[in-house]
C-alpha cells in the first residue's frame, strides 16, 4: 500500500488529489454534505491511483511496475489453415 501511494505520481494524479480536497473544503464550507463524498472520492483516486487517476480510465490493464511485477507481453503466432470446398 505504501509502494501505491509514494511512487508513479503523475500530473494527472496530483490534479485528481488536489481538486478532491478543494471539492471537500469548500463543501464543507457551504454545508453540501453530497460534495463531501464527491470529493472524497476524487481524492481517494488521486492518493491510491485507481480509475482515471491511476491511466487506468479506458480499462487497459494495470501497470506491473505499479504492482512490483514483471510480465512479459504474451504474443502467440497465429496459424490458418486453408478450408477448401469440393
Amino acid at each position: 500500500m505504501k509502494q501505491r501511494i509514494f511512487s508513479n505520481w503523475t500530473l494527472r494524479r496530483s490534479l485528481y488529489l488536489v481538486l478532491g480536497i478543494v471539492v471537500m473544503v469548500q463543501s464543507v464550507m457551504t454545508e453540501q454534505w453530497f460534495g463531501l463524498a464527491l470529493g472524497a472520492y476524487f481524492a481517494s483516486m488521486g492518493l491510491f491511483a485507481f480509475g482515471c487517476a491511476g491511466g487506468q480510465c479506458y480499462g487497459s490493464a494495470p501497470s506491473a511496475s505499479l504492482y512490483g511485477q514483471n510480465t512479459a507481453p504474451m504474443v502467440e503466432d497465429i496459424k490458418f489453415e486453408e478450408v477448401k470446398n469440393n
